[in-house]
């Protein structure tokens, strides 16, 4: 049914859906947090012993054995 003034049935043009996805933000920001490229500051700890040692930068800490007891370390 063709509408001449150019407003055409309600819900049926760009833009009308509603879907997931479509907020902004939320996120800790760019090198934040417990994930790989965290930043320079923090720690490696095992996750089987509880070691701790201080994160060398440039050096993830899935690369580096515990002196302890040889597990990976893992970032914390």
């Amino acid at each position: 049914m063709p509408f001449g003034d150019g407003t055409g049935p309600s819900g049926q043009g760009p833009g009308s859906g509603r879907g997931m996805g479509g907020g902004r933000g939320g996120g800790r920001g760019r090198m934040g947090g417990n994930r790989p490229g965290a930043g320079p500051a923090g720690e490696c700890v095992c996750p089987s012993c509880g070691a701790r040692v201080s994160h060398q930068v440039g050096v993830p800490c899935y690369s580096v054995s515990c002196s302890k007891c040889g597990s990976r370390m893992v970032r914390a």
